[in-house]
């Protein structure tokens, strides 16, 4: 199958969690990855902030009981500082959590909403060529007519930073197209060293952020701040587009779900299956019914139930806002 090799170089694993949602959807990750990379080399990181002037209230993990659930499912629990994002933009963490693994380590970094659902441990990541996520749709940069287009926004940013952008356009899309620009959804995202990496990604995303110049000057950075720096900084590592190596990311091997209703929605049965079988543990499954909606829509069978049934999944709305509005409609829009 495409994507699998029988031996791949040894890599670590980063999620971030805290309080909330967040610790709920690392043990569903943690037991989705323990059942299906059996094999894997590397270390599970559960990265978690610490309290600090940038979070209001103490962000970690306070059940003991999850704490140990984590641990007993292989994972490490490690904390960061949050220096420059923290409450303001929690999609920072991912940012910064980077500077807690172990320099000089390969990694992949993914997103606490994921599902493992088959071999990650035989991916053939190449981390001397770092990539990330193609899930992604046209959300940012939003081009102001007669102001700025894709190209004039995105070439500003490769310049600025001393980066050429010709080796990472799409010459199969017309000018203006945004899929010509490399554009990642930071899902998931991989490199050699998360503390190099985890350096430039900080020194881009704040230098943007404090003086997004010009051509931004009409553009949101949040919450794309994460997404605009990440192209720039996989192609200053001599990354870019993911190929077919990696084909099962965001396929067979692994799930950005986002939210448990929309997995419901139109994720693969395969998924569902994944979800229902890695959480019918009943060590897990006393934690996991504290979080409304895991006791809902998993073990009271409303997700099969009364959101599988809205949606065609071989004809799925284009838009995801769609998907939502009618989840939210027949009130099953738990997060």
């Amino acid at each position: 199958m495409a994507g699998r090799t029988k031996r791949t170089q040894a890599f670590n694993i980063v999620i971030v969690a805290q309080a909330g949602r967040l610790q709920y959807e690392a043990l569903i990750f943690a037991a989705s990855l323990a059942a299906h990379a059996p094999a894997l080399s590397g270390r599970l990181f559960v990265a978690e902030p610490l309290p600090g002037p940038l979070w209001p209230q103490d962000p970690r993990i306070a059940d003991p009981a999850i704490r140990a659930a984590l641990q007993g499912l292989g994972a490490q629990i490690v904390e960061f500082e949050c220096r420059h994002f923290g409450a303001s933009y929690p999609y920072g963490n991912k940012i910064e959590a980077l500077a807690a693994l172990p320099e000089g380590e390969p990694f992949v970094f993914f997103d606490t909403d994921t599902l493992i659902t088959g071999a990650l441990d035989r991916v053939a990541f190449d981390f001397a060529r770092p990539s990330a996520s193609m899930r992604v749709s046209a959300t940012w940069p939003d081009p102001q007519p007669y102001v700025a287009g894709y190209d004039s926004i995105w070439r500003s940013l490769y310049d600025r930073f001393g980066l050429d952008i010709t080796p990472t356009l799409d010459l199969s899309q017309p000018d203006e197209h945004w899929r010509r620009y490399m554009y990642f959804n930071a899902g998931w995202f991989f490199g050699a060293c998360p503390v190099a990496f985890g350096r430039r990604f900080t020194d881009y995303a704040t230098a943007i952020r404090s003086d997004p110049g010009p051509m931004l000057a009409a553009q949101s950075l949040d919450p794309w701040l994460d997404q605009v720096a990440l192209p720039l900084v996989i192609a200053a590592f001599g990354g870019g587009r993911p190929g077919t190596a990696l084909a099962g990311l965001d396929g067979d091997i692994s799930c950005h779900y986002r939210a448990l209703p929309l997995l419901y929605a139109r994720d693969s049965d395969h998924a569902v299956d994944v979800l229902e079988t890695v959480t019918a543990d009943k060590a897990l499954k006393r934690l996991l019914r504290d979080w409304e909606p895991a006791r809902k829509l998993v073990y009271q069978g409303k997700g099969r139930q009364k959101i599988r049934p809205l949606f065609d999944r071989d004809d799925l709305p284009r838009q995801e806002q769609v998907i939502r509005n009618t989840i939210k409609r027949e009130g099953w829009w738990l997060r």
